[in-house]
């Protein structure tokens, strides 16, 4: 018995040692946060923002409204940063001026006043050093896993080159730092709109002729929500074919295409028996389109058989366009698909191939440029189905059916012999 009590006691000063230490250090594989979502705003701030064509005000003060809206509704997690380009020299020495960019508030959290206050200070001044500021930009942005964001708006082309902008974002793209370069120009000039479309197709971004103020204003609470929304799954590239015999075959993940005006775009995935195929497709929608327009996903079997097509999944935004699916090969397998071959084609063995294939109904007014496609995400996932429930099984649930037969059966007989009784007194007077 005392051999208890001082083992008791032992274990009790033990406890109370380990207490004192306090808790113990936190295991080396607990799952670390995922970094937020950076964004960068890059400004032309060179002399032509003096212009005063957009709604009766100056491009740089159209600009600067803008910028203050996007910076009060700035989701809390997201890092933001300012850079701009032609803001400070005045003179002709094209040296000095095509070295002009700042970064007038740095990434991360965002002082709204400062911001605010830096983006007011700003007077239309130089050059337009594009590529350079570019360049500045990804540096300030960084590199990580997950997708970083810049979005330029300028209103007119690159006259400092070299760097020429375009080359820039090749640079950029092919670094493979997770980087989508989005721009936005304030005018309709041919030669903007074509660099910027070249910067915008090398990195995976948009490009967007702005000729209003609340169209500028929208269009970039539309980009860095979006850096919000999707920076936690960096895309992969991905080319879908004409035809599924020819398409990539994908793993479940995340893909990032471009789509041309009512094309069809082809992919394949394996999906064993016992398995189920969940796919979504979104399309940015960059540019002006016609009324009616819509996006169709589709999985087919290799014989050209429809399996199930996709059903409207919009998410209420103007700006994006989206429907998804479901299939599991419940009653009998698909037809053999075309030889699996290429990039992602090992691990298909004793699977069926399945095509995916995503349509659209765009068109656009006269002057809208239909190249290069609209930006395309798709998203792949390959689970265990469940098993279907092969008709109802009420359970428990007999017993209680089996009471509620012999209740309404006693009332019924009861109503029955009321009735009757009613009507016999009712004939006696």
């Amino acid at each position: 018995m005392i051999n208890r009590r001082r083992s008791a006691v032992g274990l009790l000063s033990v406890l109370a040692a380990l207490n004192m230490l306090g808790a113990p250090p936190a295991v080396a594989d607990e799952p670390t946060a995922k970094e937020p979502p950076k964004v960068e705003l890059v400004l032309d701030d060179s002399g032509s923002m003096r212009t005063a064509d957009i709604d009766g005000r100056s491009r740089i003060s159209v600009a600067q409204q803008a910028f203050d809206e996007v910076v009060d509704a700035l989701p809390e997690q997201t890092q933001l940063g300012i850079r701009v380009l032609g803001s400070t020299y005045p003179g002709e020495d094209k040296t000095v001026g095509c070295r002009d960019t700042q970064q007038i508030s740095p990434v991360g959290p965002v002082d709204k006043t400062e911001a605010k206050t830096a983006i007011a200070t700003l007077r239309p001044t130089g050059w337009t050093p594009i590529g350079l500021a570019l360049r500045a930009a990804a540096k300030d942005v960084g590199t990580g896993d997950t997708t970083r964001r810049i979005v330029l708006i300028t209103d007119g082309e690159d006259d400092c080159a070299p760097p020429d902008p375009c080359d820039v974002a090749r640079e950029l793209a092919a670094q493979g730092t997770h980087l989508v370069v989005d721009t936005l120009g304030l005018t309709l000039d041919d030669k903007v709109r074509r660099q910027l479309t070249c910067i915008a197709s090398a990195t995976g971004g948009t490009y967007t002729a702005v000729q209003h103020q609340n169209q500028l204003t929208g269009r970039l609470n539309q980009l860095v929500n979006r850096a919000n929304d999707t920076y936690q799954d960096t895309p992969s590239q991905v080319s879908g074919a004409d035809g599924c015999a020819n398409a990539p075959i994908l793993a479940p993940g995340v893909y990032a295409d471009r789509e041309r005006f009512a094309e069809h775009r082809w992919y394949r995935v394996p999906v064993r028996p016992g398995q189920e195929l969940r796919a979504s497709v979104s399309i940015s929608l960059d540019r002006t389109l016609n009324p009616d327009y819509g996006v169709l996903l589709r999985a087919t079997a290799g014989d050209g058989r429809e399996l199930v097509r996709g059903t409207d999944a919009g998410s209420g935004r103007t700006d994006v366009v989206s429907t998804g699916l479901r299939w599991s090969d419940t009653e009998a397998t698909p037809s053999p698909s075309p030889s699996a071959s290429g990039p992602g084609a090992s691990g298909t063995s004793g699977a069926d191939v399945v095509c995916l294939v995503v349509s659209n109904s765009f068109s656009a007014p006269a002057g809208v440029q239909t190249t290069p496609g609209m930006p395309l995400e798709l998203t792949v996932d390959v689970v265990d189905s469940s098993a279907a429930p092969h008709g109802p099984d009420l359970g428990r649930g007999w017993a209680l059916l089996a009471l509620l037969t012999v209740v309404g059966l006693l009332a019924g007989l009861v109503t029955g012999w009321l009735a009757r009784w009613r009507i016999a007194v009712w004939k006696e007077n």
